[in-house]
């Protein structure tokens, strides 16, 4: 699954999608424009339980739910004001900040890390010290570095004897096909069932036991423009996101169901063991509430500053907006 995108500088639109505010019929309601971070996968089960449960049009919004073509898009697109709403990575967030594009979240999916540092059992690795002198698969550089040396530092590992290896995407693949000993950005809700299907143990380092600052994996941006002309409609938006991981809590697997049905047409084995485990797993990661923490934010922005991710912290008030009480 697409992880956090290398945002490249773009130009920026002058004109901004708007939210046309109002209730009632289908005809008032207020058309939202929501694109996915990626392919529909367990992490989006809440977003459809909350369009198949009504909670969007209870709220006064008519969301078209879009799948980007191309994984960079959703970032780029909110930035643009293309699209409304969009399903980010905090971690994403502040590198598009440190770069000037004007994007916040404004709500949470996924309130906890699913990334890891993920490895065979079969490898022999045990702790990060065993990662002297193997190769470490990443997708994406600046960030994959920062974790790696953050959790090599406390086993007195230098980063140097770590190889760190461009595979793209393709995380799992090359995993299994040992053309790396690990990788980086890896989900323990997914890519782990995933090599567990193929009949393998997998060992995993959980970044934020290792010194990695705890972050929100998957959050809802819009563009500064659009929350400053639509707040009431993204709030709105955001506290039906909000009845969707409740609904989901409660009845799990009539929510599971309504996301088979919403995308079964597109893929017909949705309704598989990779997809059942995985939403198993995942029901522990999705956001208990949609009050971002201040603290959160500084922490991961001032890590990623440290590790010359960025070139400096970005004021934290351009990171995030809370919509609801």
């Amino acid at each position: 699954m697409k992880r956090v995108a290398c945002i490249g500088l773009v130009a920026i639109a002058a004109a901004v999608l708007g939210l046309s505010p109002g209730l009632g019929d289908a005809a008032a309601l207020a058309p939202v424009t929501f694109m996915l971070d990626w392919f529909p996968n367990p992490d989006h089960v809440p977003l459809y339980a909350a369009i198949e449960q009504g909670y969007f049009t209870q709220a006064g919004l008519r969301v078209n739910l879009e799948v980007p073509a191309n994984p960079d898009d959703p970032l780029k697109l909110a930035a643009v004001g293309r699209v409304d709403v969009a399903v980010s990575y905090e971690p994403s967030v502040i590198m598009a900040r440190a770069q000037g594009l004007p994007v916040r979240s404004v709500g949470l999916l996924i309130g906890q890390p699913l990334t890891t540092v993920m490895f065979l059992k079969s490898s022999g690795i045990r702790t990060p010290h065993d990662l002297a002198g193997r190769r470490v698969g990443f997708a994406v550089t600046g960030f994959a570095d920062a974790i790696v040396d953050t959790i090599l530092r406390p086993y007195g590992v230098a980063p140097s004897r770590v190889t760190l290896v461009n595979v793209g995407f393709d995380l799992v693949p090359a995993l299994l096909a040992h053309k790396v000993d690990a990788v980086v950005g890896a989900y323990r809700n997914y890519e782990r069932v995933q090599i567990e299907l193929q009949g393998q143990a997998v060992g995993m380092f959980e970044p934020e036991q290792y010194g990695v600052p705890s972050f929100y994996e998957l959050v809802l941006i819009s563009s500064d423009r659009t929350v400053a002309r639509e707040r009431g409609a993204l709030r709105r938006f955001v506290e039906a996101v909000d009845r969707g991981i409740a609904f989901t809590e409660r009845h799990p697997q009539e929510a599971f169901q309504a996301y088979v049905r919403r995308n079964i047409r597109q893929n017909p084995k949705i309704d598989d063991a990779l997809n059942r485990r995985s939403f198993g797993i995942t029901l522990a990661y999705y956001a208990r509430t949609q009050a971002q923490s201040r603290a959160r934010w500084e922490a991961f922005d001032r890590w990623l500053a440290t590790h010359k991710v960025i070139p400096r912290p970005v004021p934290v008030d351009q990171l995030y907006t809370n919509l609801t009480p």
